[in-house]
């Protein structure tokens, strides 16, 4: 499955101005409203706040990619974000965060949901990937760098 698949223009979130990780991670479950129904929406809120209260998905190179598993979905749903400045998110190598990948699954797709968290890892490990997409203003600009990186990293 590619990683561009799953987000859309209606899911990114550019140049975004946020003052924290709690509002990030709301507005980040919020852009999925157009995908899910209400008590789908707000278990994701849950199974993503709940996975963050275990430890911090702030996994350095000030990314974080949030992430949850929940029974009520069928599929696959992420948001990303860049963020204009970046904020305190409590992530491993103590550094803010300026990027955000938001991934939530099935509860009952594990194997997937782990592979789609390592590819979105290794697409967002690259600094020049990492820097177009601090460059870019817009989700469609997002998206079209999603897109040419994967292919170009993974093929089609």
């Amino acid at each position: 499955m590619n990683i561009y698949s799953l987000i859309n223009t209606s899911t990114i979130l550019a140049d975004f101005e946020i003052d924290n990780k709690e509002e990030l991670l709301h507005k980040m479950v919020d852009v999925l409203k157009e995908e899910v129904n209400d008590k789908q929406l707000e278990d994701i809120r849950d199974a993503v706040f709940e996975r963050e209260k275990i430890m911090s998905t702030g996994v350095g190179k000030s990314l974080a990619i949030p992430h949850g598993k929940v029974e009520s979905i069928e599929k696959n749903y992420a948001s990303f974000a860049v963020l204009k400045e970046p904020i305190e998110y409590d992530s491993i190598d103590d550094q803010p965060v300026n990027m955000a990948f938001l991934l939530v699954g099935p509860a009952g797709e594990n194997r997937l949901h782990i592979k789609l968290l390592s590819r979105i890892s290794r697409l967002m490990n690259s600094t020049s990937f990492r820097e177009t997409l601090s460059e870019c203003k817009t989700a469609d600009e997002i998206y079209d760098a999603f897109h040419k990186e994967e292919v170009k990293y993974f093929g089609n």
